[in-house]
């Protein structure tokens, strides 16, 4: 399956709650079903490896930026250089996410509920350059590394966050089953280009089922082209802010 035939093959229509249908997951009691797909031990295994390999090659390439990216931060505004923030991990436990910091400290929103906005007036001089270049989220290496994430993966969402006013749970009953795997530095979603705030509930539903579909046909292949089509997003059409 190429690249291109992976981003044509998620249909979102399944993911439409119906107004007698009622949110079987809470935020406070989430539920992975035992039904859920599970991938290949050889397969988790790789990835694993994959990911050790590569977040600690990648840190250790990158260190002199690393630091440089540090300085910058610090010049630019007062505060601490990384910023840390609760999000769902691997099945459904909360883990501590690491990015560069890009807001102000007076204005951060340390629960991430508050989405950020174009020209969102939180984000510093450094911190807008960070955000348009993904740079920000480098610092994931450290939880890729530590098994928090993985370089592929569902996105790693707030604990609590909403698109149009609706907790994700409400949007998709079946938002809990993307946990059953680490979430990612990058996924099939941001491969699509699925990013920018969830204002509307389409814009939800449809990066679910990005995630649900990786979740449910995982395979070593799939991490590779979606790693080989997240650069060429990145590189077409990159529109962090």
């Amino acid at each position: 399956m190429s690249i291109t035939e992976l981003n044509n093959s998620i249909s979102t229509d399944s993911f439409r709650p119906s107004r007698r249908q009622q949110p079987s997951v809470k935020v406070q009691t989430p539920i992975i079903h035992s039904d859920a797909p599970q991938a290949p031990l050889m397969d988790i295994a790789l990835k694993r490896a994959f990911d050790i390999v590569s977040s600690l090659s990648a840190l250790l390439v990158l260190a002199p930026f690393l630091l440089f990216v540090a300085l910058l931060i610090k010049l630019d505004s007062p505060g601490p250089v990384l910023f840390k923030q609760t999000r769902w991990g691997k099945n459904c436990k909360a883990i501590k996410v690491y990015k560069f910091r890009s807001m102000r400290t007076d204005l951060c929103d340390v629960s991430g509920v508050a989405q950020t906005v174009k020209n969102d007036p939180r984000i510093t001089r450094i911190g807008a350059i960070l955000r348009r270049t993904n740079v920000d989220e480098l610092p994931q290496l450290l939880n890729v590394l530590m098994g928090h994430m993985s370089v592929v993966g569902p996105r790693c969402h707030a604990i609590g966050m909403r698109a149009g006013g609706m907790l994700y749970e409400e949007l998709v009953p079946e938002y809990h089953q993307r946990h059953s795997m680490r979430p990612g530095m990058t996924g099939l979603a941001q491969m699509r280009g699925l990013r920018g705030p969830t204002d509307r509930p389409a814009k939800a539903r449809a990066r679910i089922a990005s995630d649900l579909y990786y979740v449910g046909n995982f395979s070593i292949m799939m991490d590779i082209r979606i790693i080989a089509g997240t650069v060429v997003s990145e590189l077409t059409r990159g529109k962090g802010f």
